[in-house]
């Protein structure tokens, strides 16, 4: 006898995001009481689409790990930490930060932080938290990545750009591995679609024979640290073979001129040795470039943390204007966001940090002069630091003197989900509740003509003794004594009312409220989590900060949000695209452009691309003189100190276990360094910088050049398995690093090519 069939339930899918890089694609989970134990794409996604890669099927692995923290942390004078409750906690922190402004000035505590990996709307509310205690030092990890792309945007664009890859009909990546760092949309996807039409192409300009490369078209094995010469090159090329755009130039460019005469005077030949790629070769890819419908270039880390960064973020832009390739279908094109990262608009005009006398780009102080706007003796000198959602001892450069700065404040606050690194340095350390336990976002957005955004619900209550950091922060707040006027007069209480009545009376209510309290708006996402975000389901309070968010994406760019299907004029569109972000569980497109406004966006006084950049055009010229080498006898490698591979995630995930391969983080070096070395596959190699020393286990590996060798990202952190001691796996790659190796315009370090000694270790 047969057994009868069961209908069984369908299963209890919840839908989020993947947190593990900045694409945050939209996935679906299966829970088992708190544990993820199934992930696919979620296939609804606006952006994503059901893509994933193979990272976000261990995110359980960040959610329930053992070194999770559950109690406020004090640091005792010894050293050692107590747990303490989060009154008590709450208000040390409060007094701490009140007394270094108090003897000091409002100008004296250092914000780090705002957003990490998808963890972002914590950042909104710590806005409030910054404005009650007189923080306006800031800085996160955009400023040792982004800040000269950045500035050359500002100076070019007035806002920033992003290449249409997936319409490209020629894709170029500089210094990029979409394969493992992604940067926009169904990377691998979008990647093997190019590489199987014969009607696209792919460049890739890199050392490493990258994933990418394997699927290239034409891949330029530049010499480490020499991309400035071969886009110089390529520039050089389009001039000599006037194969530049020049009835679009001369519509919307200005500095075309200035910039093609610098570009006439470069030595293609020259240039063309020095980077390692033949003249035929060089002139080949200008001339493909020029003849395309279409060409999108992407920049990362592999530049932007190497020699000549910023002149290279400028070069291979140049480029894309001298082919005529920006705002069209497949180029770079300026985009609208919900909440920028950057101001462009400030870009020239950059104010000095007192201390350092770097350059203080967007407001955030370079991080390779955080330390030493600490440890100096300068009398307006940092005496305090906040951070939130990082781990700058082990992601900045020199982490030693990271934590010796950190140990010379007055006054140091960690908010995190783990005894990180950077939390074993403060004062006070708060547990936050992970990005699955509240409401979340990701302000990456990037896309043309349609952009799109993803407010995320929690799916998981707060591990008991953790708080959301919007929680943290009102709480913060009040300690600061900011809200007791409004709250006194009934302000607040006015608010929530308002609110329970309905979005468009909170608009109303809210708007006069400001207007006769001014520090409402100072603590605005604050006041909003407290009123607005009571009327949201439980997870999503902290989702009343977006509110703002939208109606100022309403009120910049009206026709296109009502484009993108939300309806109505003034503060009742604002509220419309509101209530689309609350209740789009898939995410939503925010804003719909056509292609003959994207130029519209551009953010420069007369509406122009600007290509007359003094400072890049002298350094450009300058080029022939300067160094193609960096290495000596004493450090002949360069090392590239911190690489994305398959199973690294920065610091996020500290458990080792979620590593099918490479739970060390080999040394990837070539099998003719191995050989030189006598170091077999699976030897120990002995590194030593200029930094530091390390010991690393060696992988041999022929996608490497001779003489450039790598270390992974997301290593050398400490771990504690429940019960254990703290183990470490890997090396640390900024325990190799150092402060004065950096650009010279902005700071950014150069990790990816620190020079670097290799010698074997015997068994």
């Amino acid at each position: 006898m047969t057994e009868p069939i069961i209908n069984k339930p369908p299963e209890d899918w919840r839908k989020t995001a993947c947190v593990l890089c900045s694409s945050n694609c939209g996935i679906e989970v299966k829970l088992d009481e708190r544990a993820i134990t199934r992930v696919r794409g979620n296939k609804a996604h606006v952006t994503s689409a059901g893509y994933t890669c193979e990272k976000a099927l261990r995110i359980d692995h960040y959610q329930n790990n053992h070194s999770r923290l559950t109690s406020p942390m004090r640091r005792l004078d010894d050293g050692t930490y107590v747990e303490v409750d989060w009154d008590t906690a709450i208000a040390g922190v409060a007094e701490g930060l009140r007394s270094v402004t108090e003897r000091y000035g409002d100008d004296r505590i250092l914000y780090y932080g705002g957003g990490g990996q998808g963890n972002h709307l914590g950042g909104a509310h710590s806005t409030a938290t910054q404005r009650a205690f007189g923080m306006k030092r800031r800085s996160n990890a955009l400023a040792q990545e982004k800040t000269g792309e950045a500035y050359v945007e500002g100076l070019m664009f007035g806002t920033h750009t992003h290449g249409q890859i997936e319409e490209a009909q020629v894709a170029v990546f500089v210094g990029k591995n979409p394969w493992h760092s992604h940067g926009f949309d169904a990377a691998r996807r979008v990647l093997k679609e190019i590489a199987a039409d014969p009607d696209r192409q792919l460049i890739v300009i890199d050392p490493r024979r990258t994933e990418t490369a394997d699927l290239a078209d034409y891949w330029l094995p530049v010499r480490p640290g020499t991309d400035a010469f071969l886009l110089a090159a390529i520039g050089a090329v389009l001039v000599d073979e006037r194969l530049t755009s020049e009835k679009w130039l001369t519509d919307h460019v200005v500095g075309v001129e200035a910039a093609t005469t610098a570009l006439g005077k470069v030595p293609i030949v020259d240039f063309a040795k020095r980077c390692g790629i033949t003249e035929s070769q060089i002139r080949e890819v200008a001339r493909l470039l020029a003849s395309a419908t279409s060409v999108s270039m992407l920049e990362d880390l592999g530049i932007e943390m190497a020699p000549h960064s910023t002149l290279v973020s400028y070069l291979h832009r140049l480029v894309s204007v001298l082919t005529g390739n920006i705002g069209n279908p497949g180029g770079l094109t300026p985009h609208t966001s919900i909440a920028g990262l950057f101001n462009y608009s400030a870009a020239g005009n950059e104010p000095v940090d007192p201390v350092t006398g770097g350059r203080i780009i967007s407001g955030l102080v370079s991080c390779n002069e955080i330390a030493e706007g600490i440890l100096s003796d300068h009398p307006e000198r940092t005496r305090a630091m906040f951070i939130e959602s990082a781990n700058p001892v082990h992601s900045l450069a020199d982490s030693d003197t990271f934590r010796r700065a950190m140990r010379a404040c007055e006054c140091t606050v960690v908010i995190d989900v783990a005894m990180t690194e950077t939390a074993e340095q403060a004062n006070w350390v708060l547990p936050a509740a992970s990005q699955y336990e509240k409401a979340e976002a990701t302000f990456f957005a990037s896309g043309f003509p349609d952009n799109h955004f993803h407010m995320r619900p929690g799916i998981l209550e707060p591990l008991e003794g953790t708080l959301a950091e919007p929680e943290i922060h009102a709480r913060l707040v009040r300690a600061s004594g900011t809200l007791d006027a409004a709250e006194e007069a009934g302000v607040l209480d006015d608010l929530r009312a308002a609110a329970a009545g309905g979005i468009d009376a909170f608009t109303t209510t809210f708007t006069t409220a400001v207007q006769h309290h001014q520090e409402l708006s100072s603590v605005g996402a604050v006041v909003l989590y407290e009123t607005l975000g009571r009327t949201l389901p439980a997870g999503s309070e902290g989702a009343a900060a977006t509110w703002f968010l939208a109606q100022m994406t309403a009120m910049q760019h009206p026709e296109a949000v009502r484009a993108a299907g939300h309806e109505g004029d003034g503060p009742a569109l604002g509220n419309a695209l509101w209530q689309a972000i609350i209740d789009g569980e898939d995410g939503v497109v925010f804003t719909r452009h056509d292609y003959s406004e994207a130029l519209d966006l551009l953010g420069t006084p007369d509406g122009h691309i600007n290509l007359d950049l003094p400072e890049m055009l002298a350094l450009l010229g300058a080029l022939p003189e300067a160094p193609e080498r960096y290495t000596s006898n004493d450090y002949p490698y360069v090392l590239s100190a911190g690489e994305r591979r398959s199973f690294t995630a920065n610091t996020i995930i500290r458990d080792p276990s979620w590593r099918k391969k490479d739970a060390q983080g080999a040394l990837r070096l070539s099998s003719a360094d191995a050989e030189a070395l006598g170091v077999d596959d699976g030897g120990r190699v002995r590194i030593t910088t200029p930094g530091g020393v390390a010991v690393a286990v060696a992988e041999i590996n022929n996608t490497m050049q001779e003489g450039h060798v790598s270390l992974p990202n997301g290593h050398g952190l400490a771990y504690s398995p429940a019960g254990g001691d703290p183990e470490i796996y890997g090396v640390a790659p900024n325990e190799l690093t150092t402060l004065d190796w950096c650009d010279p315009i902005v700071g950014t370090p150069w990790h990816k090519h620190v020079p670097a000694r290799l010698e074997a270790v015997s068994p």
